[in-house]
């Protein structure tokens, strides 16, 4: 089912090939350090983190680097392991906190990577979330890390030994201290001119998307602390947070992107074409309309879409529906059309906002707009991979080629399309902008959302 997918590069992409008998030999200590486990493979692909699919398959547990998908370890065999995907990620922030960590040590990790596995963990105060109310006890996670052999640890020591040498006055004499320095210094090299450590970081985490428990987007640092169940609220009981939400509570969830400013509407949105988006999530609902009615999407050109959609018009949902007005108000100034929040096109007339959870947020619009399969593609991989699975061969294929086609080849040129910002304004707007501007800010971009 999924052989397309990896074909195409729209799985399993950018993972980082391990076959020499030096590295394998090197990720068999490290995940015996770890785990106790090693592996019977001669070549395989790891992930950012060092989790590799086939060993995954092999040891017939796909979370041998996540136990109880906390605190996840990493094996590192090189830095450029930092362009790779994290696959089977329990938490949205992990994959940017690896990355941070080995972009802040690269040349720390391209000496120690020399020799051995650099193998650690992002150790958080929590140790399993076996019920919902423990995710809000991750407050923190610090990255640690060092070698199989203790490198790290033992360079420290050696440093220390170092300066008690220095600024002992009886030091010169103490043939213990200096056996044990030139012991350490045999492991560790000239600390003094290659000083061997790795930067100790710790990470913040305020709102994050979880896959526990079905899936939860929780946000505190804004001024209503607030979860956000995939699955339903009555899964997640009892949170200490302000409101517990799900996806059937499109208002609430609109007026909490809206009171925190954290989304905007794509016809407001500065450095984007938005008609071009608007057309193409409208050809995605085509898509998956026809494909339903037995209609063959192979090869489907956008054309062939806008045909299709005229020959099924009376089929389209009100999703589609929904997008052609704004659409038609966008192109020809047409009349406003009023899309409230309980409207199913609402979440797929938003993007992000330009803020530190942008990457958050738009993974929260792909999944309360679905079918819009790039957005999904692109900010929720876990929810296109479990949606796929559902989907018929017709729609599997045209997404898979559609995303070779569009996407693979310019991925950089893609985001920067959907999600990409013009620079502030080089002079002050004028005054009618100000105001369109100030009543966008106060409520919303479809105007105020009434409260059920």
């Amino acid at each position: 089912m999924v052989k397309r997918l990896i074909e195409k590069g729209l799985m399993f992409g950018n993972l980082i090939r391990v076959d020499s008998p030096v590295l394998v030999e090197r990720y068999n200590r490290a995940l015996r350090h770890l785990t106790g486990k090693t592996t019977r493979l001669e070549e395989f692909h790891i992930d950012i983190s060092g989790f590799s699919p086939e060993i995954g398959d092999e040891l017939g547990d796909d979370l041998y680097l996540n136990h109880d998908g906390v605190n996840r370890q990493f094996i590192l065999l090189s830095s450029e392991q930092k362009t790779a995907p994290l696959l089977n990620a329990q938490f949205s922030t992990s994959r940017g906190i690896l990355r941070q960590f080995i972009e802040a040590n690269e040349a720390e990790l391209f000496a120690l990577t020399a020799r051995d596995a650099v193998a650690g963990e992002l150790a958080d105060s929590v140790y399993t979330v076996a019920t919902p109310d423990k995710l809000c006890d991750i407050r923190n996670v610090t990255v640690e890390a060092d070698t199989t052999e203790g490198t790290v640890a033992t360079a420290g020591q050696l440093a220390g030994l170092i300066e008690r040498f220095k600024s002992e006055p009886d030091a010169w004499f103490d043939d213990v201290l200096i056996a044990e320095m030139i012991s350490l210094a045999k492991r560790t090299g000239d600390v003094t001119r290659n000083p061997v450590s790795l930067k100790r970081m710790t990470f913040t985490q305020d709102n994050f998307w979880t896959a526990h428990f079905g899936g939860v987007y929780l946000f505190r640092s804004v001024r209503q602390s607030t979860a956000i169940s995939v699955a339903g609220k009555q899964t997640l009981g009892k949170m200490p947070v302000a409101q517990v939400l799900d996806f059937t509570d499109r208002d609430l969830i609109a007026r909490f992107l809206q009171d925190n400013a954290l989304a905007e509407n794509l016809i407001e949105a500065r450095g984007i074409d938005a008609a071009a988006i608007l057309n193409q999530k409208m050809d995605f609902i085509v898509a998956e309309v026809v494909s339903k009615l037995g209609e063959d999407l192979t090869g489907a050109t956008r054309r062939d879409l806008r045909q299709l959609g005229r020959r099924h018009a009376a089929e389209l949902p009100a999703e589609w529906q929904g997008l052609a007005a704004l659409l038609r108000w966008a192109e020809n100034g047409g009349e406003w059309p009023t899309i409230t929040s309980g409207h199913p096109a609402y979440f797929y007339t938003l993007r992000a906002r330009d803020h530190a959870d942008a990457d958050l947020v738009n993974r929260l619009l792909a999944e309360l707009a679905p079918l819009d399969i790039r957005q999904l593609f692109i900010c929720h991989k876990e929810a296109f991979y479990a949606a796929y699975s559902g989907w018929d061969e017709r729609k599997r294929a045209y997404v898979a080629d559609f995303l070779e086609r569009e996407y693979q080849i310019d991925k950089a040129g893609t985001r920067a399309a959907l999600f990409g910002r013009e620079e502030p304004l080089a002079e002050p707007p004028g005054q009618e902008t100000r105001k369109v501007d100030d009543l966008v800010a106060r409520v919303g971009p479809w105007g105020a959302i009434r409260r059920k």
